[in-house]
């Protein structure tokens, strides 16, 4: 059973696109994970700039979001 990762700014817990789009965006090596509104205020973007980007690795096939 693998370990829920929470935000690191808020503390919430991620859902599997949350921490797919971390390692996307920052590196597969990432240690930190943060949050799709916590990301967007860090990036200074939206959320839903964020989610249609979720949407597009999805459609290409990005094995991170599988």
């Amino acid at each position: 059973m693998s370990k829920k990762k929470c935000c690191a700014i808020c503390g919430k817990e991620l859902s599997d696109d949350e921490v797919a789009l971390n390692k996307k965006l920052f590196g597969k090596k990432v240690k930190s994970f943060l949050c799709i509104p916590c990301m967007a205020e860090d990036l200074q973007t939206s959320c839903e700039y964020l989610e249609d980007k979720i949407k597009q690795f999805k459609e290409e096939g990005c094995e991170l979001f599988v």
